[in-house]
């Protein structure tokens, strides 16, 4: 028996020990800003201090030509694939070997696209258009469309693949659809203005809004649709943001759902809230290196992820990681996610959104 477990603990050890914990990083994810990471998905070893690893081609940028800006990173453990938009397509691309698996145009282009916990559907926003794209994961084809009439712009998939929320530049309604029907089946709100980034907690009771021109986010309750408490951070001005035209775009809930992380663009800052209760209360404020317009973390909650190229170690709130390319550039972009690759396969992919995972 005492060999049996030796052997069993063994290969526990072994296993672990192949584990690889990779950070893949969508570029240009600010802007088309090159400087910031040049073109394509640059990857880091999280074990090893976000080292970097390697740099996947996405999208060939002519000679001459400006690329496009990325516009959302999705990936999915069940296929093993990532999906990156840009303005006007996406590009399906195999995680391990980073071979393209296909290169699709949208009519009305693509905006921050989600995909199902199956791995087989996308979700994917025109660019400020009327309607979401139903796309095969696995061909870039279109199957079904969504409309709204919201200026379709950020997406999120319910882990329980039940619901599809939907966020629109141009309304200050909330949107969720049934992906088994395509259909749009309630809404959360109004907001005081249109929404920007937002995300829910896992047991799809709350959803934490972005708005234009508030330095702070809004509670809105998914049951009953209703809007239900204003936040303002304190001790901040808004003042001038180099980007997005809004002062919190970003925010995300820790996975425990204990905290949540506001992005401040013109201060440079990053806001924690205590959402352990409601509505939350601030209770802290981090410095950043630059403009902060977007936030999430790592699957098991220990990192925060700031678009500055900053990782913070959530529990002590310091930095302990700033991204560089292969040439020592610094690194910053607004889409990434986690990946976990055990013997060569994916088995584990995050979100881009910084998302709850405590359910009831």
């Amino acid at each position: 028996m005492t060999r049996f477990l030796y052997l069993l603990i063994a290969a526990a050890s072994l296993a672990s020990a192949a584990d690889q914990h990779l950070l893949y990083v969508a570029n240009p994810g600010t802007r088309n800003y090159v400087e910031y990471g040049g073109v394509g998905i640059s990857v880091f070893d999280i074990d090893h201090g976000y080292k970097f690893v390697r740099r996947i081609p996405t999208w060939d940028v002519p000679a001459g030509k400006e690329p496009e800006n990325v516009k959302g990173i999705a990936a999915s453990a069940k296929t093993g694939r990532i999906y990156v938009s840009s303005l006007t397509r996406i590009v399906a691309i195999d995680m391990v070997s980073g071979k393209r698996i296909w290169d699709k145009s949208f009519e009305g282009g693509c905006d921050r696209l989600a995909i199902s916990p199956d791995g087989k559907s996308l979700y994917v926003p025109q660019m400020e258009g009327p309607n979401w794209h139903v796309v095969n994961a696995a061909t870039g084809d279109v199957v079904a469309t969504v409309e709204t009439k919201s200026g379709s712009h950020n997406t999120i998939w319910s882990d329980d693949g039940d619901r599809v929320y939907l966020a629109g530049l141009k309304s200050q309604l909330l949107s969720i659809a049934d992906p088994k029907t395509n259909k749009v089946t309630g809404t959360v709100g109004p907001f005081e203005s249109v929404i920007r980034p937002f995300t829910v907690n896992g047991a799809n009771t709350l959803v934490f809004v972005n708005v234009n021109k508030l330095l702070g986010f809004e509670v809105g309750d998914i049951k009953t649709g209703k809007k239900l408490y204003h936040v303002e951070v304190a001790g901040y001005k808004q003042g001038p943001v180099k980007r997005h035209g809004c002062p919190a775009h970003g925010i995300a809930l820790t996975p425990d759902e204990r905290e949540l992380w506001l992005a401040d663009c013109a201060n440079s800052a990053i806001h924690i809230f205590d959402a352990t209760v409601m509505p939350p209360k601030q209770v802290t404020s981090l410095k950043a290196r630059d403009c902060v317009g977007w936030l999430s973390f790592s699957m098991d909650g220990k990192f925060a992820y700031s678009s500055t190229g900053e990782i913070f170690d959530a529990a002590t709130k310091k930095i302990v990681a700033t991204l560089t390319d292969e040439a020592g550039h610094q690194v910053q972009s607004e889409k990434l996610l986690d990946v976990t690759i055990s013997n060569g396969k994916v088995t584990k992919a995050g979100n881009q959104f910084g998302v709850g995972k405590k359910t009831i």
